[in-house]
């Protein structure tokens, strides 16, 4: 028997449908105790786009990928 898994919103329960579509939010605390807290999250969610907006983009580690 095959199985689906279906991704919801924290924050909306509103469906994520596609992996285009979601995104992760990520708490890291300056205290190292606290340790680090994961949300999923739908793009078109308001939380999103508000830390969106106030936050900074920050450069991808590592190497390259390939080009094709």
């Amino acid at each position: 028997m095959a199985r689906k898994t279906i991704f919801i919103s924290d924050f909306t329960s509103q469906e994520i449908a596609d992996d285009k579509q979601s995104a992760i939010i990520t708490v890291r605390f300056g205290d190292g105790r606290r340790g680090v807290i994961v949300a999923d999250a739908h793009i078109d969610d308001k939380i999103v786009q508000e830390i969106a907006k106030v936050g900074r983009q920050e450069a991808r580690r590592g190497r390259r990928p390939k080009s094709e």
